[in-house]
C-alpha cells in the first residue's frame, strides 16, 4: 500500500528524473575512476554528494527556518493569549494570529519549506532507482550504465533492493535475502535514530525552557512521531534511497548542531553554555576578539534589565573579574567596572518601578469611589462658600421681625426630633418668648 502511493507520487515528479539522473552520473564519473565504475563506493557516493549540492542550494531556506522556528517560539506566549482571548470566536482568532504574523514577520510554513522543497528531489531519486531495479533506462541513465548500477552493491546489497523485496528479486540482483535485509534494517534504524536525534537536540538545548506552551507540547509529540513514520517506511524505501535520507538526517543534524552553537535561542541551554565559554574567553584575555562576540556582547548590554538568568550571570561575571560589558560590545578593565546588582545593572541606577496590585474589591469600587469623593468634595466645596456668603445679621434680623417664625421653622423641629435622645430621659424645653 505504502509502495503504491509512493510510486504514484513519484510519478508527478518525473519530470525531474531527467535533471537528478544527470548529476548522479557527473559524480559517477568522477568517482568511478577512483573506485571503479561498477562499485556500490562510485554509485552510493554519487547519490551522497547528491544530498550535498541539493543542501547548498537549501541553506538560505534553512537559516529561514532556524529563524522563523525561533520567531514561533517567542510568540507562544501572545498566540496562546489570542487563543484564550477569541476562544468563542474562531474567524476574529484566525485574524488576530494573521495580523500578529503579519507584524512580526513571521511565517509558520518557514519551518517546513526545506522538506517541502527536497520532496521532489527525494521522489524523483525513488523514480530512477525504482526505474533501475526493473531494467529499464531513464533520464540519462543508458544502457551501459543501468547494467553497471545493477551490479553496485552497498555492503552486499544491492543498489535497487528493498527490505520487502522477495528472495527471488534479490537473487534475480545477484544477492541474498539475508544480506538485504540487515544492510536495509540498519539503515532504516540509523535513519530513524538520527531523525530523533535531531529533533530532541532541538528541544532540549535550544528552546527556552521558561515558556511553557502548546507548541512546545506539540514538538515533543513530533519528536516520537517522525522517526515512526521513517521506521515504518523504510522498508518500502530501496538502499539507494535510504543512502539519500540517511545522509539528509546526518547534514541536517549536523547543519542544526552549528546553528544551535553559533546563535542559541535566549534563555536556553544552549544560550547558557555558549555564555559560559564566551565568559571564560574575555576574562582571559580581557577583552572580546572578534565581531562574534562584540555582538553577543552588545546585545546583551543592550537589553538592560531585560536580560534572562543566563545573561545577568555572564555580566556579573566580567563585573567579578574587574570588567564590565560596554554598549558597543567591547569590556572595559579597572575603575570603569562598576559593581553591579542582582539584575546586572551598575548600583543606584533607577529601578523601574511596579504598579502595586489592587485586590478585585478596589479595582471594581475604584470608579465609584473616585466618583463619591469628587461629589463629597464638590458638595463640602459648596457648602462652604454658602456658609461664608451668609450675612451676620440674620439671626437679628429674625428677632425684630415681632415674633414671627422663621421660614424654616418646621425643618429645625424636625432637626430638634431627631436629635432627642432614645430611651432616656429627654432635656427640659425651653420656655418659649412671647
Amino acid at each position: 500500500m505504502i509502495s503504491d502511493i509512493v510510486n504514484a507520487v513519484s510519478g508527478v515528479f518525473a519530470f525531474l528524473t531527467t535533471p537528478v539522473s544527470w548529476v548522479i552520473v557527473q559524480f559517477h564519473t568522477v568517482y568511478g575512476a577512483i573506485f571503479g565504475p561498477d562499485t556500490g563506493w562510485a554509485w552510493g557516493l554519487s547519490i551522497v554528494s547528491l544530498v550535498v549540492l541539493i543542501r547548498i542550494c537549501l541553506i538560505p531556506l534553512f537559516v529561514k527556518q532556524i529563524k522563523s522556528t525561533r520567531n514561533m517560539q517567542l510568540l507562544q506566549p501572545q498566540m496562546k493569549a489570542i487563543q484564550e482571548r477569541y476562544k468563542n470566536d474562531k474567524q476574529r482568532q484566525s485574524e488576530e494570529m494573521m495580523k500578529l504574523y503579519k507584524e512580526t514577520g513571521t511565517n509558520p510554513l518557514s519551518s517546513c519549506l526545506p522538506i517541502l522543497v527536497q520532496s521532489p528531489f527525494f521522489f524523483a531519486l525513488y523514480h530512477v532507482l525504482a526505474a533501475i531495479a526493473e531494467g529499464k533506462t531513464i533520464g540519462v541513465i543508458n544502457q551501459s550504465l543501468l547494467d553497471s548500477a545493477q551490479k553496485a552493491h552497498i555492503f552486499g546489497a544491492p543498489l535497487a533492493a528493498k527490505f520487502t523485496d522477495s528472495a527471488a528479486e534479490v537473487q534475480a540482483m545477484g544477492a541474498s535475502l539475508t544480506d538485504v535485509r540487515v544492510v536495509t534494517a540498519i539503515m532504516i534504524i540509523m535513519m530513524s535514530a538520527s531523525q530523533f536525534y535531531t529533533q530532541r537536540q532541538l528541544m532540549t538545548k535550544n528552546v527556552d525552557l521558561t515558556v511553557k506552551t502548546p507548541f512546545m507540547q506539540q514538538q515533543k509529540m513530533l519528536m516520537y512521531v517522525f522517526p515512526l513514520i521513517f521506521l515504518f517506511m523504510g522498508i518500502n524505501f530501496p538502499v539507494g534511497v535510504l543512502v539519500y535520507w540517511l545522509t539528509t538526517n546526518v547534514w541536517t543534524m549536523c547543519q542544526q548542531m552549528y546553528v544551535i552553537n553559533r546563535n542559541p535561542t535566549p534563555g536556553s541551554k544552549a544560550q547558557a553554555k555558549m555564555l559560559e565559554g564566551l565568559q571564560k574567553h574575555v576574562v582571559e584575555h580581557g577583552a572580546t576578539k572578534n565581531k562574534r562576540e562584540r555582538n553577543i556582547v552588545k546585545a546583551i548590554v543592550a537589553k538592560g534589565r531585560d536580560r534572562n538568568e543566563y545573561e545577568r550571570k555572564f555580566i556579573n561575571g566580567l563585573s567579578k573579574a574587574g570588567l564590565a560589558a560596554q554598549t558597543d560590545g567591547t569590556v572595559a578593565k579597572g575603575s570603569a567596572a562598576d559593581e553591579l546588582d542582582e539584575d546586572g545593572m551598575p548600583k543606584g541606577a533607577p529601578k523601574r518601578q511596579q504598579p502595586k496590585r489592587q485586590s478585585k474589591s478596589q479595582r471594581q469600587s475604584g470608579g465609584s469611589t473616585a466618583q463619591g469623593s469628587e461629589r463629597d468634595d464638590s458638595s463640602s466645596e459648596k457648602t462652604s462658600l454658602e456658609k461664608k456668603d451668609e450675612p451676620q445679621d440674620a439671626k437679628p434680623q429674625s428677632k425684630q421681625s415681632g415674633g414671627a417664625k422663621p421660614a424654616g421653622g418646621s425643618q429645625q423641629r424636625s432637626k430638634a426630633k431627631s436629635g432627642q435622645r432614645k430611651g432616656g430621659p429627654q432635656r427640659p424645653k425651653s420656655p418659649s418668648k412671647k
